[in-house]
């Protein structure tokens, strides 16, 4: 039987055991925890998600709706179990943590063909193949080994994880349920600010105590999850204008948008736990605690999760491999998630999904199939191997794809629907005409 090593249980890890197994290999999967704890995790589990509870919008006509369409085409696996794992958000495929992290760890565990050995790997001295998915969080000594094996250091960012509070201890009476421009069911409390409420919020947001970052680390913030505080020192308005914009959320008491609106979104199916919705931050916990109970509504809130921050790497994919995140100096030696320069939790399933595909064409010694440019995982890949000069990490976008005719005054959704039905039938295409690297998944238990 094939062989194959991968190191971290994380979403991406978990994605690649889970194809690889159901092909055939017997895979060993090496996760640290709970041996070597992060300063972002808070259990054991498998695919734990430690930031927003959100997968994004399933609507066609975006961006992340059109990835995950596309990663079912595919035969993605963990997208099953987070529909299995939903709660109410509106047309985002929001989900509970636990449930889902404990669906994965479930069926991970219990395939015959995966071994899942809890220690830290330490070096990239490993059989092949193999796939380095660790993550954000990778550990000091492999980080250290990637950065020797590199020739240079990594290139990173911040991310900052907001805020979650006990859903029973906000007021409901101070906002409205409601869905931004009314796509999808009301299912993010809204909490309207006036203009005075929302400069005291500003102000309070400039003059709080925040965990400063270590003298040699340089702060290199995601633009797409920017920390409140960075929002605000870009100008007064910013803020209102980014994770507080309040267009498409009229009030239904006054039938007008409000100056600002806080939106908070259930992070579990009961709705005990709600998170601030681009609320992200890295003020010391005290501060956190003082600025959440001024809110409207809050002012007997109790907080179950303060916002963190934490270093995220990941490396420079252009330099360092070749289609498909296969490392030119170590042929057989792979990258899967977020250290491969893709950006979001769907972005880093599919990114295991396409090294999964690869690993199994080279098993069977045939080429890996290249993916449809059309499609949105082929514009993304042809993205993160695109030599650039600042290599940044990317989200799915419909700016990384190949212009679908003349615009002309068609609606930007029109357009979008446009480009996304060619990508879909491009990807069925794909998945057609190379069926031999999709056989069908083994049947296990259901643990949602």
């Amino acid at each position: 039987m094939r062989e194959v090593t991968i190191v971290g249980g994380g979403l991406a890890g978990c994605e690649a055991a889970w194809q690889l197994a159901d092909r055939g290999f017997r895979v060993r999967l090496c996760e640290m925890r709970p041996e070597t704890p992060t300063g972002a995790h808070k259990t054991d589990r498998l695919a734990e998600i430690v930031c927003s509870n959100s997968f994004k919008s399933t609507l066609l006509d975006t961006a992340s709706g059109l990835l995950k369409a596309e990663m079912e085409v595919l035969g993605c696996r963990l997208l099953g179990v987070a529909r299995d794992s939903a709660v109410p958000a509106g047309h985002a495929l929001g989900i509970d943590r636990e449930l889902f992290s404990g669906g994965v760890t479930a069926r991970i565990e219990t395939h015959p063909n995966i071994r899942v050995e809890r220690t830290r790997i330490d070096s990239l001295d490993l059989p092949t193949p193999a796939i380095i998915a660790t993550g954000p969080l990778t550990g000091d000594a492999l980080s250290a080994a990637l950065v020797a094996h590199c020739t240079r250091d990594h290139l990173y960012f911040y991310d900052a994880i907001a805020p979650s509070v006990d859903g029973d201890s906000v007021d409901p009476s101070v906002g409205y349920w409601a869905s931004r421009y009314g796509k999808g069911d009301a299912d993010y409390l809204n909490i309207p600010f006036d203009k005075e409420q929302y400069q005291k919020l500003v102000e309070f947001v400039r003059g709080a105590e925040y965990v400063q970052s270590h003298a040699f680390e340089e702060e290199k913030y995601f633009e797409a999850c920017l920390p409140i505080e960075v929002l605000v020192a870009r100008g007064e308005d910013t803020l209102r204008f980014g994770p507080m914009k309040p267009r498409g959320l009229p009030d239904p008491r006054t039938g007008r948008d409000p100056y600002a609106v806080l939106q908070l979104r259930k992070e579990s199916r009961e709705g005990s736990l709600m998170g601030l919705v681009g609320f992200q931050t890295r003020m010391t916990w005290a501060c956190q605690k003082e600025l959440l109970r001024m809110l409207p509504g809050c002012s007997d809130v109790s907080v179950l999760r303060f916002g963190t921050i934490h270093r995220n790497i990941f490396l420079d994919i252009p330099s360092l491999c070749a289609p498909y995140l296969q490392d030119r100096a170590r042929p057989g030696l792979h990258y899967a998630g977020q250290i491969s320069g893709v950006e979001g939790y769907v972005e880093s399933i599919m990114s295991a999904i396409v090294v999964a595909l690869s690993i199994t064409a080279a098993a069977e010694g045939r080429p890996m199939p290249p993916i449809p440019r059309a499609t949105m995982i082929g514009s993304l890949m042809d993205y993160v191997h695109t030599p650039r000069k600042n290599f940044q990490p990317m989200n799915a976008n419909f700016g990384l794809m190949p212009t679908q005719g003349n615009g002309g005054r068609r609606s930007r959704k029109v357009r979008h629907d446009e480009v996304s039905t060619a990508a879909l039938a491009a990807m069925e295409s794909y998945r057609a005409e190379n069926d031999w690297l999709f056989p069908a998944p083994q049947s296990l238990p259901n643990f949602a």
